[in-house]
């Protein structure tokens, strides 16, 4: 794929990607369970369409409107969903993604990045003014995000991976809890 400087790092992302792939690992949503930790495997569909340019005031972004849905191998509706934008700020160059699942929590998590990297860390902090977490007063109390963490890497030009951790400060526990999604998907 040729490079974009308008996208920097992000032009590679363009289009839809499907995975089959997929390892998460989660705490069981069984009730009698005491949120015990679970694997399983999922397929996903991401979706990466461009902004065009934004402007805010002297800052100029490029981005990508985004989207995904992941479903458990043989489940017919998806488990989890994210909508979102993942921005490039050349003159800073910053990676800036923000997304929201619909459980009651946005995640605006951001990183230093080189325009032409193939891979790169995007991090975001519960209290963080810049890059930060926010979620509803249930997810709060029970499974609270302290902590996000996100490598993507472009493996080739039609293979993403990305591996993901969600720490979470669970109620009655004192250790965090890694919540982890890994996959790689193929250019559609």
């Amino acid at each position: 794929m040729p490079f974009d400087p308008t996208l920097g790092p992000l032009a590679p992302l363009l289009g839809i990607w499907e995975g089959e792939k997929g390892t998460d690992l989660a705490t069981s949503d069984k009730p009698n369970d005491n949120r015990q930790p679970v694997t399983s495997k999922y397929r996903e569909r991401m979706v990466f369409e461009p902004t065009g340019r934004v402007d805010n005031h002297e800052q100029s972004l490029y981005g990508l409107r985004y989207s995904t849905k992941a479903w458990r191998v043989g489940a017919p509706d998806p488990f989890h969903e994210e909508l979102g934008y993942w921005m490039w700020d050349a003159a800073s160059q910053l990676v800036i993604r923000t997304f929201m699942p619909p459980r009651g929590m946005t995640v605006f998590a951001g990183g230093t990045v080189t325009p032409t990297a193939r891979s790169f860390t995007l991090e975001a902090k519960a209290g963080d003014e810049v890059f930060g977490i926010c979620s509803s007063p249930f997810l709060t109390a029970e499974f609270k995000t302290v902590r996000y963490t996100l490598l993507v890497e472009l493996l080739d030009d039609d293979t993403l991976h990305y591996d993901s951790h969600t720490f979470l400060k669970m109620k009655g526990r004192t250790e965090l809890f890694d919540h982890r999604d890994e996959n790689t998907l193929r250019r559609v």
